[in-house]
């Protein structure tokens, strides 16, 4: 569900790049406003602009007096090609659609980041033909909209792409040397460990080019949590891993650290109430921790009674809320104060009983997404695989859904 081109030419890039050129973010066609403080971008939930029934920016503004949005995702062309578009089909360098909602947030006194990536689509550093290239790309997003954070979103299948990562943070430590102040975020998946193997490995690219942004962010759903208690244990081991990968003791690393969390119903059907972000916020403020979002403005509403508590939806929750609820914490991770109201009583959902999806075959192939129960346990695989067994493992191609 996270996850539901007039590019500069290489040689040009290039030249951007060894020239060091500042770009004035502020000063673009965009109407920028000043910055806001870097807390704001770090408390920035996602909103999808124009997919998944986009919300109005302006009367979530008003009900929670959030001030940063932090807009997904800017993709590759479906059709190939270095530039860059929203979801693969929508070019930034004509769009008036994401502008339109960018004025709307900005009149209201607030500001927007954008994010590159997220789960599935083409991503830029798989095309482009180097991280100068790739930068290029995105600096025309950061001009565009005269912006002052960008986020990366490093998941599959491009951060299994050994290549397309060395790209993704080049590029974003070429953005970080050109564009002075730019609020720069990289999220990640997250398991029980802090991150899996993929993730330690863009990290130890990161070093190797020794590209340090504001946070490295994990993602604790989706893969086998269970409430709270998982993700702040997962947040602490991700700790032990910035500290081994950077040298940083446990207090930098804290301030190099960000949760991205999913609200309500997850993809594979764990759940998150109010209760269980409000743990996290304060694991996170108590920490010191440099960064707290989630997934997505889109789905902090209430589903309609049919809907509820029995699928994951990209426009609901899932979970019983008022609108905004989890919005709300965002504000108070920058340190404001969210408008009071009469909270909606969150109990657990009981997650409905699963069938078990059709059984799994040796001689079958599968690809990411497709869906097999074995042991009577339901499994989707995250990349193409054939005759693997389906096992729970955190760098293994199978992720387990539960007994069915």
């Amino acid at each position: 569900m996270r996850r539901l081109r007039a590019c500069l030419g290489a040689a040009a890039a290039v030249g951007l790049a060894a020239a060091g050129t500042t770009a004035l973010v502020a000063g673009s066609a965009s109407g920028a406003t000043s910055a806001l403080s870097n807390r704001w971008y770090a408390a920035a939930p996602y909103l999808m602009p124009l997919d998944n029934d986009p919300p109005d920016p302006a009367a979530i503004m008003d009900a929670t007096g959030l001030k940063a949005f932090q807009l997904a995702f800017v993709l590759a062309p479906n059709g190939g090609g270095c530039s860059p578009t929203w979801g693969g089909t929508a070019a930034v360098s004509s769009d008036t659609a994401v502008q339109s909602v960018v004025n709307t947030i900005r009149a209201k006194g607030g500001d927007v980041s954008v994010s590159i990536g997220g789960y599935g689509g083409t991503k830029l550093g798989q095309v482009c033909s180097d991280a100068a290239a790739t930068a290029a790309a995105y600096q025309q997003v950061i001009t565009k909209y005269g912006l002052h954070a960008i986020d990366f979103d490093l998941e599959e299948p491009e951060y299994e792409n050994t290549a397309a990562i060395k790209n993704e943070i080049g590029a974003a430590k070429i953005l970080q040397q050109n564009n002075p102040g730019l609020y720069v975020s990289v999220t990640t998946a997250g398991t029980a460990d802090g991150t899996g193997w993929f993730g330690k490995q863009m990290l130890l690219e990161a070093k190797s080019q020794g590209f340090t942004p504001n946070n490295f962010s994990i993602m604790p759903f989706d893969g086998g949590f269970n409430g709270a208690a998982s993700q702040t244990g997962a947040l602490t081991n991700f700790n032990q891993i910035l500290q081994s990968t950077f040298g940083w003791d446990q207090a930098t690393a804290y301030a190099h650290e960000g949760f991205s969390g999913m609200n309500g119903r997850s993809d594979t059907g764990e759940y998150f109430t109010q209760t269980d972000f409000q743990t996290v916020l304060d694991y996170a403020t108590s920490h010191n921790m440099d960064r707290f979002t989630f997934w997505s403005l889109n789905r902090d509403r209430q589903c309609t009674p049919a809907d509820n508590g029995g699928r994951t939806s990209g426009t609901c929750s899932s979970v019983a809320q008022n609108s905004w609820d989890f919005a709300k914490y965002s504000v108070k991770f920058a340190g404001a104060t969210p408008p009071s109201s009469t909270p909606t009583p969150t109990p657990t959902p009981t997650p409905p009983s699963t069938g078990c999806k059709p059984a799994w075959s040796s001689t079958a192939v599968y690809t990411v997404g497709n869906e097999v129960s074995y042991n009577n346990h339901n499994w989707k695989a995250k990349w193409w695989t054939q005759n693997e067994t389906p096992v729970a493992s955190d760098w293994g191609v199978w992720q387990d859904e539960g007994a069915c």
